[in-house]
């Protein structure tokens, strides 16, 4: 079976890109990473994917200023010229329109630093310290319009400690990140991921453990 192609969007440094790019090398895994696109042509994480050998491009939204519209019909020839299948979005800072997320129904998934539904939008790891929840993590679902409301395909959880701070929080959660975000990858292009009325199942899978990680003692 052909490996399906993948565009990473970044607007950083990218550490779910490379997290991709390492699982990706692995010649069964069943996805290439066929270009890297920031829409920051800084980012540092384009050249981190080139020195993988991963080709990449910019589309700077800036060039299009609030013009949404040309900026995603610009990422969308981008993504063409590559034959791009699949999109994951690591650290894409642009909210994108319900026609550009309509292009890839089902086909670009986003990763979250938060056990969604909790914590939606930004500063997800101060907001859990301040709720006093017990249990954060991250999820990887499928891009909808509204923001971080996708049919969820993986999730992994860490505790939450008494005496952690955001930057403590954050270190064990994006370790979780770059664990589920391949995890979730695979099983998208794998083929085995289908949404039934707005949840994800996971065929040939008897248990609900192959979409979820908590790693040992959930640390």
């Amino acid at each position: 079976m052909p490996r399906r192609r993948v565009a990473v969007l970044i607007s950083g440094r990218g550490s779910n890109m490379a997290a991709l790019i390492e699982a990706a090398k692995d010649k069964n895994f069943p996805a290439e990473i066929a270009v890297v696109i920031s829409n920051v042509p800084d980012a540092g994480g384009l050249a981190t994917a080139q020195a993988a050998g991963i080709k990449t491009a910019v589309v700077d939204h800036k060039l299009h200023k609030k013009d949404r519209t040309a900026f995603e019909q610009a990422l969308q020839a981008e993504l063409q010229k590559h034959a791009v299948e699949l999109i994951c979005l690591a650290g894409f800072m642009r909210l994108l329109t319900p026609w550009f997320v309509g292009q890839w129904h089902e086909r670009m998934i986003n990763i979250h630093p938060a056990l969604l539904p909790s914590f939606k939008g930004l500063d997800t790891h101060k907001r859990a310290l301040e709720t006093g929840v017990r249990l954060h993590g991250a999820t990887v679902h499928f891009v909808v319009p509204e923001m971080d409301s996708g049919p969820i395909i993986a999730q992994g959880a860490v505790a939450v400690h008494d005496d952690d701070t955001e930057a403590s929080l954050a270190a064990r959660v994006i370790k979780v990140e770059h664990r589920i975000y391949p995890l979730a990858l695979r099983l998208v292009a794998e083929g085995r991921v289908r949404v039934e009325n707005g949840r994800c199942r996971i065929a040939e899978a008897a248990f609900p453990e192959a979409a979820y990680l908590v790693p040992d003692s959930a640390t």
